[in-house]
């Protein structure tokens, strides 16, 4: 054989087992992307779908050598039973780390099988407290807690609102209650009044007892542990019922689908949210070109949280870059020392997995489009 062609052969054969060989690195991401909360499952993964093509479009090398990420995605349909389910699935994978899941009442179920099996886990939106003060070293939030923002949003009702009387209402989740229970202390301590609390569940879509109940008490305002998916039916049903009582909630209500369910029925002003997030004026340009991005490449606008999936996968590479490492083990512990600037702001977290100085946002609606009404840190 002629000794050009040999050494072509032989650097064509290196080349080939090089490919081979590159590393893949598996981050999952969780979230419903079926069910009445799909919208924000979608828009979850929209965000690490970016993310991942970024990275991999950019190149990321682990202790000098290519390695090339993979999304694995996963529905938990924002049920405990199937989240665990998934959860199990991806430790059996054996996953490098995870993005999700979204809701508490998933999250908090799961994070101990990642726990047991080493797995990183940051949850971008997962907002009970619980998450995080369970003990486990592989637990990270992206955003504020229930205890941060629901009391916040409690001490807005009664000082900024001069809601004296409030009615709450809560979905029985670990999301909901918990939030309803925060913001119920809040109003307790700022000298407001709980009338009347409520329960549903989280398929109910018929509100008129409830609310019939809620009317007779004349509150001032009322509060909503729960989802845009059921927030939506219940304005028309307040409507229907001569009410235009304000209506308050977290994060879940405060999508912009929720005028698409509302309809006619929400007027200008009625409902007050809070969005666990939120960055400063000088920092809003690094989320205008992620919304930007997510436009062009999915035609869709922001529902809630991509962009902390975003960084959160970003978190996870950045962790395993500095480690020299994709093994869970070797990484973990450089996740507690990120110290990272992305288009959610400074990502840093406590020694409980929370994110320093997190911040959330007060919006309400105006002719069916979300407005600002301020960040809180």
């Amino acid at each position: 054989m002629h000794i050009k062609t040999a050494l072509i052969i032989a650097t064509m054969s290196q080349f080939t087992t090089d490919a081979w060989a590159q590393e893949i690195v598996r981050i999952a991401h969780v979230a419903p992307t079926s069910g009445p909360i799909a919208h924000y499952g979608k828009d979850h993964e929209n965000g690490a779908r970016i993310a991942i093509d970024e990275l991999n479009a950019k190149g990321v090398k682990i202790a000098g050598k290519l390695v090339k990420l993979e999304l694995v995605s996963e529905d938990d349909a924002a049920d405990p039973k199937q989240g665990t389910a998934v959860a199990q699935k991806l430790v059996d994978m054996h996953v490098n780390g995870v993005v999700g899941h979204l809701t508490s009442s998933t999250s908090i179920p799961a994070s101990r099988l990642y726990s047991n099996a080493g797995i990183p886990q940051i949850t971008p939106s997962a907002t009970n407290p619980t998450f995080t003060r369970q003990g486990h070293k592989t637990a990270f939030r992206m955003v504020a807690d229930d205890s941060q923002y629901g009391s916040a949003l409690g001490r807005y009702a009664v000082s900024t609102l001069k809601a004296k009387s409030i009615a709450v209402i809560d979905d029985r989740t670990a999301y909901g209650s918990g939030m309803a229970e925060e913001f119920a202390k809040s109003v307790k301590a700022a000298g407001g009044n709980i009338v009347i609390h409520e329960f549903t569940n989280d398929k109910a879509i018929d509100f008129t007892a409830i609310l019939t109940s809620v009317r007779g008490k004349n509150p001032d305002l009322i509060f909503f542990g729960g989802m845009d998916a059921q927030a939506g039916p219940m304005l028309r049903q307040m409507r229907g019922l001569g009410m235009s009582t304000k209506l308050a909630g977290g994060d879940g209500i405060c999508s912009n689908e929720l005028p698409k369910l509302a309809g006619d029925a929400m007027l200008n002003d009625q409902v007050i949210c809070g969005m666990a997030g939120g960055v400063s004026p000088e920092e809003t340009k690094n989320l205008e070109v992620f919304a930007g991005k997510l436009k062009q490449r999915f035609n869709a606008d922001v529902v809630a949280y991509s962009p902390y999936v975003y960084d959160a996968v970003h978190v996870l590479v950045d962790s395993m870059i500095r480690a020299g490492s994709s093994a869970p083990a070797k990484y973990l512990p450089e996740v507690g020392r990120t110290h990272f600037q992305g288009v959610t702001g400074l990502v840093e977290f406590d020694d409980n997995g929370n994110r320093k100085n997190a911040s959330f946002t007060l919006y309400t609606f105006r002719d069916k489009q979300r407005s600002t009404l301020g960040v809180v840190r």
